[in-house]
Formats: C-alpha cells, structure tokens, sequence
C-alpha cells in the first residue's frame, strides 16, 4: 500500500513547513530578521506504463502511461530577503540599512561574519561592537572623552569633543554584498557566515556600487508578515490533517482486505 508511505512524506513536509513558520513567528521581534521559507519537490515516479511506449503488434503508442508518484521531499529553506520597516530609536550607535548589504564584523575565531542587526555598542576600549561583543570590521574606536558622534549616510563616522567644534573623523563603515545571499548560512544571533553558494563578498562604501545607505539612530525590524505566516500555518495544518485521514484511509483498506475470508 504506497499511499501510506506516500502520506508520511507528506507529514514530515507540513510538519516542517510549521516548524520554519513557527521560527518565523518567533522572530519577529528580532532586529534585522528575514523570514524563511520551507520549498518541497516531488519525489520519483515509478513508471509502470511509459508515455510514448508501443502498446499493441500494430504499433499503437500510449499518448500518456502511468506514472505513480511516490511522494514529496524538502529541497530548501529559503530566506526571503525584504526591506523591514524602520524604527526610530534616537541612539547613536543604532544603524539601519536602506537596501541591500550586510555589517562585517570579526568573530573570535577570526572569521568574518555578516550581520543586518545595527544595534551597536561600545566596549571598555571604546572599539564599535555588537550586542554580542564582536567588533566591526574595518575597527571603529571612539574615544573615551567623545561628546557625542555622528555617522552619516555614507558610513562616515565622526565624533565631537568639548574643547572643539569642528568634527574629527573616526572612520568608514562600510558593507558587504554578496552574489547569492541567499546562499549565506545563518549561524544564529543575527549572524551569517560566507559559503560557497553565496559567493565572496563584495566591500564597498554605503551608497556604491548598489549597496543600501546608512540610517543613524534607527534598526530595520523583522520582516516577518504575521497574517502571512498565520495563513500559511493554518494551511500546513491542513495539508498535514489531510495527509493524517489519507493514512486512516488506506490503513481501513489494509484491514478490510486482512478480513476476506
């Protein structure tokens, strides 16, 4: 009976479509966050009758056959790159990204990563990090007797001092971009690493080369639509109760063909 092992695939595939719908929903509060997006194919066909297959002594060909599909299987969980909404936050380290492009920071392995969170902070030291401690790359460090500090929509950074009204310049933040960014793996806190899928990254200055610019004291929110995701999770819930009562059904056949006497 291929309809019960046909069915399960089908489970398996609505449960882990909830499963990227429920990670989605849980993010929604996260900063810089885009949704994900579970993609299935079918699996194989046992052919049984080819198509174009010569049928009878008179050459009569068969216009269709019988295929037998034998279910579907997860292909990816994609990332669905979209602009979240800005938020005003007025604080000076806070940075959001206008298009496309990622933050680079270094990790304590030494390996780049590649970040859209800009809640940035400073350290002891005075070095611009994110929320989980890992500095910028190329470095930020702003002095300790800075008043205040200013960063443009080019990634200029600039700081003010009490004894002087004129700027002093700190330094240049810059983006990456990546060929497929969909290819980067996410390693989570906001974090993603460079793959061979992705491609090497791209540094360039906010504004060139197709890169988005910089927006000081606000964060892009999660992109996630909660009326979409709750769409689909009413439809994963479905499909997964249809697959459900397919499996009751054929296990019904199984038993009435047991019982023939």
């Amino acid at each position: 009976m291929r309809a019960l092992k046909i069915a399960a695939t089908g489970m398996s595939a609505q449960q882990m479509r909830v499963e990227t719908i429920s990670n989605n929903l849980a993010n929604m509060s996260t900063t810089g966050y885009n949704a994900r997006r579970a993609e299935f194919s079918d699996l194989h066909y046992q052919q049984v009758s080819r198509a174009g297959s010569i049928s009878a002594a008179d050459g009569t060909v068969l216009p269709t056959g019988i295929q037998l599909g034998l279910g579907v299987r997860p292909t990816a969980v994609s990332i669905h790159l979209a602009q979240g909404s800005l938020s005003q936050t007025n604080n000076d380290l806070d940075l959001a990204i206008e298009g496309s492009g990622f933050f680079e920071v270094t990790l304590p392995s030494g390996q780049s990563g590649y970040t859209r969170d800009g809640a940035l902070k400073r350290n002891a030291e005075g070095v611009v990090v994110t929320s989980d401690g890992y500095a910028l790359s190329p470095e930020i460090v702003i002095p300790e007797d800075a008043r205040s500090t200013s960063i443009n929509a080019d990634g200029q950074v600039f700081a003010y001092f009490s004894d002087s009204t004129d700027a002093q310049l700190l330094g240049e933040i810059t983006l990456s971009t990546f060929p497929n960014a969909k290819g980067l793996e996410a390693t989570g806190s906001n974090l993603f690493l460079e793959t061979e899928a992705s491609g090497a990254p791209f540094v360039s200055e906010p504004g060139e080369d197709g890169t988005g610019t910089l927006r000081q004291g606000y964060l892009e929110s999660s992109s996630v639509d909660a009326v979409r995701e709750v769409t689909e999770l009413i439809e994963a819930q479905r499909g997964y109760e249809l697959n459900a009562k397919v499996i009751t059904a054929a296990d019904q056949m199984l038993a009435a063909t047991s019982q023939v006497r």
